[in-house]
Formats: structure tokens, sequence, C-alpha cells
């Protein structure tokens, strides 16, 4: 059953009726193949007639092993996803979703992320494809060349300063207000969150921010290195890569990213310092204020890491104490002291242990210390609940399925849901519909979430049961403070 066609600059759509009505597939750039590959993204044409948007747009052209809904995978993705409850006239929070996904793979189509429950909360929710892997972060020479900001790399974080321009010019007839919209993301996502409160591309475009294991607060990677890597790869002939088939590009993604991704170097096939969409470091733009202060949520989960050890190829304590010497360097020592490893079947968890601190709660924590300098709206969590009951920690991304509340109608692994998970559910949702009405998740029937205090380290952890906690793992993030010595840099500057 379709429901009444919206008007947007490009055209009218007509989505699926229903409580909440969905617009689905809906173009925000042009499809940027062609001469349009490797460029930053432009206008979508207009078309006539009412366009049909019941149905999601082809997924972000990737390596495969994502759960998503779209037709196919394909180079021509930038579409968006619109869930709304608002009747006409109303004007609602927008709620506008990043996927995550390591920058390689993912998609706005997911099951896991689909918005009908939580906009049912009364906000209207919108999830955005944007270009990733070689196709959405690669750097080179002649494309730096071509390009008259001298930049390249960064087309998928440039494909999300698209989407949210043209949240702000057509969200306001599908019952958004754009003067309140809050960015959310996951793991890359919250990473693409993190820089764009820090690029002046992005600045007036969302006003609440909300970072869930955002992969953040480590040294970016600069344009020349990443260039390198670019040109060593995929060639100099930037004609003939144009020409290639997309399927033949993503095939070389694997040469872009080691084994084991690196916990305190740059990545590369990612964003980047490119000078136009990325200025600066994160981490001194933070700590010196050079970002949108807006109101912010940002947290994590209770094994971040676990998520991924099993595919790296580091299983023995000599693979591990290699591992660590190649990234803490004189700080090594130290660092096996404070995840050890006694013996083989001791590594999965140090590992995690290690990979977790450094590419998420670390970030989580820091973001937190350094937002509330200046904005005093910042809220930071735990997501420490196990799924279904199950004895393991929740793992990196877990909390997704309770943000959106789609627990159950995604459960590929036909867990029994109980009712835990629900008051878990209901009470993540709730927290974060209000923050996106309000720039606070307290409100009648929520749990008290007191405002971040660096002194305690201040937390709300969302686990068995909810309740406020200091000092989540407060000796290894002090050991990383240490090493990275980010306040000392900063006043350096």
């Amino acid at each position: 059953m379709s429901a009444e066609v919206v008007d947007t600059q490009s055209g009218q759509v007509s989505g699926i009726a229903g409580a909440v009505r969905a617009f689905l597939g809906i173009p925000f750039a042009a499809p940027p193949v062609g001469t349009l590959r490797w460029q930053p993204p432009q206008k979508a044409a207009p078309w006539s007639g009412v366009r049909d948007a019941t149905k999601f747009g082809p997924d972000p052209m990737q390596v495969l092993g994502t759960v998503m809904r779209g037709p196919q995978i394909d180079e021509d993705c930038l579409t968006l996803n619109i869930w709304t409850p608002a009747k006409r006239g109303e004007k609602l929070p927008v709620m506008v979703w990043l996927f995550g996904g390591g920058f390689t793979v993912g998609s706005g189509s997911t099951p896991r992320t689909d918005g009908a429950a939580l906009a049912a909360k009364g906000v209207v929710v919108v999830t955005v494809n944007y270009r990733v892997g070689v196709l959405g972060f690669l750097a080179h020479p002649e494309l730096t060349a071509e390009s008259p900001h001298h930049a390249s790399g960064n087309y998928g974080l440039l494909d999300q300063i698209a989407a949210l321009e043209w949240v702000r010019d057509n969200i306001a007839g599908f019952g958004g207000d754009p003067g309140k919209v809050t960015l959310f993301g996951v793991s890359a996502g919250g990473a693409c969150v993190s820089l764009l409160l820090a690029s002046p591309l992005a600045e007036g475009l969302f006003h609440q921010a909300i970072l869930e294991s955002a992969g953040s607060y480590r040294p970016l990677g600069r344009l020349a290195d990443a260039e390198a890597l670019g040109e060593s790869v995929m060639g100099k002939d930037l004609a003939a890569l144009r020409r290639l088939p997309a399927a033949e590009l993503v095939a070389k993604t694997g040469k872009f990213n080691p084994p084991a991704r690196g916990l305190t170097t740059p990545r590369l096939l990612r964003p980047i310092i490119d000078g136009w969409a990325v200025t600066q470091d994160e981490v001194p733009a933070y700590l010196h204020g050079r970002y949108q202060k807006v109101p912010t949520i940002v947290g994590s989960n209770a094994d971040e890491g676990g998520f991924f050890v099993d595919d790296m190829p580091i299983k023995t304590v000599a693979d591990f104490r290699a591992y660590v010497a190649k990234n803490f360097g004189a700080s090594s020592d130290a660092a096996l002291g404070m995840y050890p490893a006694a013996d083989d079947a001791a590594v999965a968890g140090a590992l995690a242990g290690v990979f977790g601190d450094t590419q998420f709660t670390y970030g989580a924590r820091s973001i937190a210390r350094a937002m509330v300098r200046y904005q005093p709206k910042t809220f930071r969590y735990l997501f420490s609940h196990h799924p279904a009951g199950r004895a393991d920690p929740p793992m990196h991304s877990d909390e997704v399925h309770y943000v959106f509340g789609t627990y159950r109608s995604d459960n590929p692994e036909g867990l029994a849901f109980t009712a835990e998970d629900d008051r878990v559910a209901a009470a993540m949702m709730g927290a974060w519909a209000r923050f996106a009405a309000t720039g606070d998740p307290n409100g009648p029937g929520l749990a008290a979430w007191p405002p971040y205090d660096p002194a305690t380290d201040l937390t709300l952890d969302f686990g068995d049961p909810i309740r406020t906690m200091s000092g989540w793992r407060a000796r290894e993030m002090s050991f990383l403070d240490r090493y990275f010595d980010w306040e000392a840099k900063a006043a350096a500057e």
C-alpha cells in the first residue's frame, strides 16, 4: 500500500503507508560512475512523475559478506531511506544513521538498522549509503592533481555530507525538523561522526551527535602516504582505472589493509587528512575545541575486541609479542604487562583486550573527556547487557539491535530473547529518541543518566541492571593516555 506523495527538490516520491511510513532508495546524489568515479558527489538529476520509493536502492559496491536488502551491490548506490511517524504539518527530530563496516563494507539497508521501531518513538530516521573501500576512500596523485581542492580520498565522507545537505533541504516534507538533526553511527560510522564534527564542510548540518563504538582518537593518515599506497596498488593510469569494472577494483581491497590492523598507527583506506574535508588530526582538534560543540552521547561495549580476533593471524604468544612490539615499540613491555598472555590459550583474550581498548574504548572515553570541556551536555555509556542471556559479554556493534529495536526481527542465530532484552532495548531507544528531541537523554520513565564527569569517569551502564558506574577499564585507559600523551602533544602545538 503506497503512502502519500511527498515533494523533494528532485521530484516526487511515494513510499510505504502505515503508522510509520517508509520511503526507500531515494537518490541524494548522482550515480558516481564513469567520469564521476572518484569525484565528490554531484546533485541528483530531477525526475518527472512520482518515483516509487518502496524498495531499497543498491547496496554500496564491496566485498560481499554483510546481510543487506538492496537488489544487488552496485557502484550506483547513493541513496537514503526514511522512516517517519509524522502527521502532516509535524516537525519531528531527525536521526541520520551512518553504518559501520571498517570503511570497506556495509549499507543503509541492513535489517539490523531498519528504522521503523525507532521511528515509532517519535523521530524521523534516515539511513544513508556511502561509498566504501577503494571506491570510497582511494587517494591517488592523479586524483589530487585533477581536484580543484588538491585533495583525494574521503569520497565516502563527502557522500555523507551530501546526504546531510539533502536532509537539510528536503526532510521537512517528511515531517522532520531540519533544525534538529542528530547524526549517529557505529564503528566506522561513529568515526565519521567524530570527523564530521571537526570538518568545516559539515558545519551546521547537524545539531547533536551519538558515537557508538567509534573507531576514533588515533593518528590519521596523511594525503601523501595514502596517495603513494593508492598508486602502488592501482597503478598510475587514472583513465584506465575509471574504465575498469567496479568488481575488479573492489577485488584489490585486501592489498590496502594488512591481515592484522595496526593498533597505534594510521590506516590509509579510510578517511585521511586531505586538507579539504578533513583539515586536521581529530585529537588536537578535540583538545583545542576546534569542532562543533553539540550535545553528544558517546560509548562502547564490554567486549569490543572479541568480534575481531578470530580472523587475525595471531595465535601464539610469540605472535602476540611481535604484534605488540610492532605497535608499541619501546612501550611494548609495559603493554605486555597490561595485556598479559602467559600461554597460547590466553592470547585470544589478551588480543581482544588490547584491540578493543585501542580501537574503540579509548576513543569513547577520550572524546567524552575532551567534549565535556566545552559542552556540558556530554553523556557516556557502556553496553554490558548479555544479549539473550548468553554467557559471553556483548561484542562490537551488539548494541545496534537494541538501539533500533530489531533484535527479534533480525535474529539469524535464533537467540531466545527475553523480557530483559526488551527492558534494555526500551531504555536505549527511549534515551536515544529523547536525546534527539531535547539534547538530553533523561526523561519520564527513563534511567537517570548524569552528564559525563571526567573526575569520576561517570558512565551509564546499559547492563543487568542499568546503573551508573565509574572507572571502566581505568588502568588500561591510563596506560594508553601515557602512551599516546595527546595532552602534551596538543600543548606543544
